[in-house]
């Protein structure tokens, strides 16, 4: 279906959340795309949805720890939500093994009961969608709608810093202690980690810090960088690295390409899907051949930049994707 012939109906009403979380900042970038299609769509923050009439579609992007202090409470405001409102939700962080023994039967309740009450489920990949039906959360149908890469302006290639990095928010199975052994076996000296501890993981990042001293690894950590400071530090760092032990679907990843790296990528599922969406845009590496590939970025500075542009699947085509399948989902 082309963008002309998407039909015009008016999208739910786009839920947004303020605040840095990544998904709250997704939901906003996504609803500005939509808008910049239907002019007329309607955002509203959670807290605003009381002057909504009950009836109206919403459409939501969920995560249990956006929703609530815990993914029961989580529950409760999103189901209630539900059965005032005909609700699609983007799911993101989908549950699977990195959330503990404790965490992953609560976090499957949470996603299990919201895929229940909605009228529509989106995730962000095929991959998602798979973890759904393996953890037993969700068989009905689902939406795939991958995360877009906006392309960055083309620079030159900027020397590197001999630096390996990681970006986004700092927490166990992101992939830092991957990175970090890799770093040492490439016989490099400096990791950065383009990003700050996720909330509640301060002391897990200071232990790394300390435990890559100990392995002569200087570790910087940037904290907050405002988007022209994170773009000019993300295309000084050496060895973009992507390493994550269990994914859902990745923002990092999106936006080491949109600023034009071409990141070292250890293979797993959705690695490889997204290497069949956007060809040329990842160098996939297994993960006992990381430590080799570092070494050999390290000196071979092209192979970090893939040189495509624009890469595909925007936030255009992201927004015309969700508008096709709320005219399906509403009507």
């Amino acid at each position: 279906m082309t963008a002309s012939s998407i039909p015009d109906a008016a999208p739910p009403v786009l839920l947004v959340h303020p605040g840095p979380h990544g998904v709250a900042a997704y939901a906003r970038e996504i609803a500005t795309a939509v808008r910049e299609q239907q002019p007329a769509a309607r955002l509203s923050t959670a807290d605003a949805l009381a002057a909504v009439p009950p009836g109206t579609p919403v459409h939501a992007h969920v995560t249990d720890r956006l929703w609530g202090a815990s993914p029961e409470q989580a529950t409760r405001v999103v189901v209630d939500l539900a059965g005032r409102h005909p609700l699609s939700v983007t799911f993101h962080d989908v549950p699977q093994a990195s959330d503990g023994e404790r965490n992953r039967p609560r976090r499957r309740a949470f996603y299990r009961s919201v895929a229940e009450a909605a009228r529509g489920v989106a995730v962000n990949s095929a991959h998602e969608r798979e973890l759904l039906r393996e953890e037993g959360v969700w068989k009905g149908p689902v939406a795939i709608v991958p995360l877009p890469v906006e392309t960055a302006e083309p620079s030159a290639l900027i020397a590197g810093d001999d630096a390996v990095g990681v970006l986004g928010y700092f927490y166990p199975g992101k992939g830092h202690d991957e990175a970090l052994a890799a770093t040492v076996s490439a016989g490099m000296t400096r990791l950065t980690v383009l990003g700050r501890a996720s909330d509640g993981h301060a002391e897990d990042l200071d232990a790394f810090v300390r435990r890559a001293s100990a392995a002569g690894v200087d570790v910087e950590v940037t904290g907050w960088l405002d988007d022209a400071e994170m773009l000019a530090r993300a295309r000084r760092v050496a060895v973009p690295v992507i390493a994550h032990r269990h994914v859902s679907a990745s923002g990092s990843l999106t936006s080491w390409i949109g600023w034009g790296r071409r990141p070292l990528a250890v293979r797993n599922r959705y690695i490889d899907e997204m290497v069949e969406l956007r060809p040329g845009a990842l160098r996939v590496v297994e993960p006992e051949d990381l430590a080799a590939e570092v070494a050999i970025s390290r000196i071979e500075a092209a192979r970090t930049w893939h040189g495509l542009d624009p890469v595909p699947f925007g936030r255009a085509d992201a927004a015309h994707a969700y508008r096709r399948w709320w005219a399906e989902v509403f009507r």
